[in-house]
């Protein structure tokens, strides 16, 4: 029951996602695409409500509500983000807005960047950790929640070793975009130094 509830929950979170983007760029109706877009976080407050009415009916607490817990966590930590940049690509592609700008790609922009998306993971880690402490302080602490705790944990320490190789030794642009980008500087100095002699 539980994981077909965390489908659905997916599935909710696209279909609102089109629509509110679609609403607010396609019919020009702003208010309600972003009404639409509010609706997200219910998603995760319904999925909650469920798995906690499913443990205090006497369910055994299993892999499914580790998952659940998981999910909302992630949802937390990335849902706004991924809002953010769909709309920004929906507002390029439907309403000729410019292009969102990409991660940056090199140097030490990159691994401030890198930082930033394992802050987020320990943001979903601990909200996922502290739905399931809670739920083992109800149920007692059955190995299955543990497991769960434990994978949250996991992928924080994977994530954060991927971020930390950014570190020292960050990975410098390629010579030949280096080079352009020196001469593109050089241009736009060369110009506008001729348009102040103007």
């Amino acid at each position: 029951m539980v994981v077909g509830l965390i489908v659905a929950c997916e599935a909710g979170f696209w279909v609102l996602l089109a629509a509110g983007l679609a609403v607010r760029y396609l019919l020009r109706m702003r208010r309600t695409g972003v009404a639409l877009l509010l609706c997200e976080p219910l998603l995760e407050v319904v999925l909650f409500a469920v798995a906690a009415i499913d443990l205090k009916n006497g369910a055994k607490p299993s892999w499914e509500h580790g998952l659940a817990a998981l999910y909302i966590g992630f949802t937390v930590a990335y849902g706004h983000s991924t809002l953010r940049w769909l709309d920004g690509h929906a507002a390029h592609r439907l309403a000729g807005g410019p292009r969102p700008p990409g991660p940056p790609r090199h140097g030490l922009a990159r691994a401030r960047h890198e930082g930033r998306l394992w802050l987020r993971t320990l943001l979903g880690t601990a909200v996922a950790c502290a739905l399931l402490q809670v739920a083992i302080w109800y149920v007692g602490a059955p190995a299955s929640l543990r497991d769960a705790q434990y994978a949250a944990l996991r992928i924080l320490v994977i994530h954060g070793l991927i971020a930390l190789s950014y570190l020292p030794l960050p990975k410098k642009a390629p010579a030949a975009a280096a080079r352009s980008g020196e001469r593109r500087t050089l241009t736009e100095r060369l110009s506008g130094s001729g348009r102040s002699d103007e």
